[in-house]
C-alpha cells in the first residue's frame, strides 16, 4: 500500500462533479509569481461602447437611463438613447440567434446530431466610462449592473425555446475580451449545458437522499474552512476545494435562492459590495490579471428546492495542455488554500 506525506501532490474531487483536479504541491506556485507586467489593452481606434459611437452597436434592448434621481429602463427605437448608465444589444457576430418562422430545426442520424444555434447572444455595457470595470466600480453602478442582468434573465428565460441562460464576464485580452471597455455578455440558449445539467441530476439526487442543498452544506462547512476568503451579512466567498484554476474564487448567498432573480434589493447591493471586494483583491494582489466569470443558476420552479445559484470566478493564470485536454484532469499549481489566505491578506 502506497504510504501518503504531507507534501505530496493531490487529487482532488469536485464537491458534486465528477471531476478531479491535481493540487500540485510539489509544483506549487505562491500567487506572487503570477505577478506579470503590463497586461494587454485592446484600446486601437474608435470604441463602439463609449458614448457617442452608439450608432456602432445595434439598437439596445435595455438601457438604464437616470431621469428625476429615480432610474428609467428603456429601448433604442428610432434613435439611440444617450446619456446611459446601462446598454445592452445583441451582439453584432453572435454564436446563437433568435429562431426565424421556421422554428428549431433539429437533425439526428445513427452517427451525429444537429439543431439549429437558435438563442440570443448579447453584450451589457457595465458603464458610460471606458475602465470602470467591477473592481472600481462605485457600488451602486455595479448594482445596477447586477439589477441588467436580472432584468435580462428574466426576458430571455421566458421564451419557450431557450433552455439555458448564462451571464459572463472576459476581462482582459487573455481572457477572451475582444474590447476592453468594461463589459458583460449574455447567451441564451436551446440546452441545459453539461456542467449546470450535472449540478442539478448531482443536487437533486442529495436532496432526495438527505432532504437537504448539498451547496448549503457546502457553504456551511467552507465558512469555517482555511479556503475561506471574506463574507458579509448575506454572501459567502471562498476558494474551492477542488479548483481548478490558479486563484479561483466562488460566491455564493447564504440564503438559500436558486437564481438570481430571488435576490432583494439589499441583497443585490451586498452582492455587489462583496463582488467588488473581491475583485479588487485580485486586481491589487496580481497587477490586474486577466479572468473570467460565470453564474451558475437555473429558473425552474422545480429545482428551487435543492439548487444553489453562485458565481465562479476564473483567472487566466494557466494554459491547459495537452495532458489536460486528453484526459479531463486539470493541474492547479496554486493550492486553494493559499488562494484564500493570499486573497484574505490582501482584503
Amino acid at each position: 500500500m502506497l504510504g501518503y506525506k504531507m507534501g505530496h501532490n493531490e487529487l482532488r474531487k469536485d464537491y458534486i462533479l465528477d471531476r478531479w483536479v491535481v493540487i500540485a504541491t510539489e509544483r506549487g506556485r505562491r500567487p506572487s509569481d503570477f505577478v506579470g507586467g503590463e497586461r494587454v489593452k485592446n484600446r486601437k481606434g474608435a470604441c463602439p461602447f463609449c458614448p457617442g459611437n452608439e450608432h456602432m452597436t445595434p439598437p439596445a434592448v435595455l438601457i438604464y437611463k437616470e431621469s428625476g434621481g429615480t432610474i428609467e429602463k428603456l429601448k433604442d427605437n428610432d434613435f439611440r438613447h444617450k446619456n446611459w448608465l446601462i446598454r445592452c444589444f445583441p451582439n453584432l457576430f453572435p454564436a446563437f440567434s433568435p429562431p426565424d418562422e421556421s422554428g428549431s430545426i433539429y437533425h439526428f442520424s445513427n452517427f451525429s446530431e444537429m439543431m439549429s444555434a437558435i438563442g440570443h447572444h448579447e453584450v451589457l455595457v457595465e458603464s458610460p466610462l471606458h475602465d470602470d470595470h467591477p473592481s472600481d466600480m462605485e457600488i451602486q453602478q455595479l448594482a445596477y449592473v447586477i439589477e441588467a442582468y436580472m432584468d435580462r434573465l428574466r426576458e430571455l428565460s421566458s421564451k419557450q425555446y431557450v433552455k439555458y441562460v448564462s451571464i459572463f464576464r472576459n476581462h482582459g485580452a487573455e481572457a477572451g475580451a475582444s474590447l476592453s471597455h468594461a463589459h458583460s455578455q449574455i447567451i441564451a440558449t436551446p440546452l441545459i449545458p453539461k456542467i449546470i445539467k450535472e449540478e442539478l441530476e448531482a443536487s437533486r439526487k442529495f436532496w432526495n437522499e438527505t432532504g437537504k442543498c448539498v451547496f448549503c452544506e457546502i457553504i456551511r462547512k467552507e465558512s469555517e474552512s482555511p479556503r475561506f476568503i471574506t463574507e458579509n451579512s448575506d454572501f459567502l466567498a471562498f476558494a474551492p476545494w477542488a479548483s481548478i484554476n490558479p486563484m479561483e474564487f466562488w460566491l455564493f448567498p447564504k440564503r438559500h435562492e436558486a437564481s438570481i432573480l430571488e435576490m432583494t434589493r439589499n441583497e443585490i447591493v451586498s452582492f455587489a459590495s462583496i463582488l467588488k471586494t473581491c475583485l479588487k483583491a485580485l486586481k491589487n494582489l496580481l497587477n490586474d490579471p486577466p479572468y473570467n466569470f460565470g453564474f451558475h443558476m437555473f429558473t425552474d420552479p422545480e429545482t428551487g428546492m435543492h439548487y444553489h445559484w453562485h458565481l465562479e470566478v476564473y483567472p487566466k493564470l494557466a494554459t491547459w495542455a495537452g495532458f489536460e485536454k486528453s484526459t479531463g484532469f486539470y493541474i492547479n499549481t496554486v493550492s486553494p488554500e493559499i488562494a484564500a489566505d493570499s486573497l484574505r491578506r490582501t482584503i
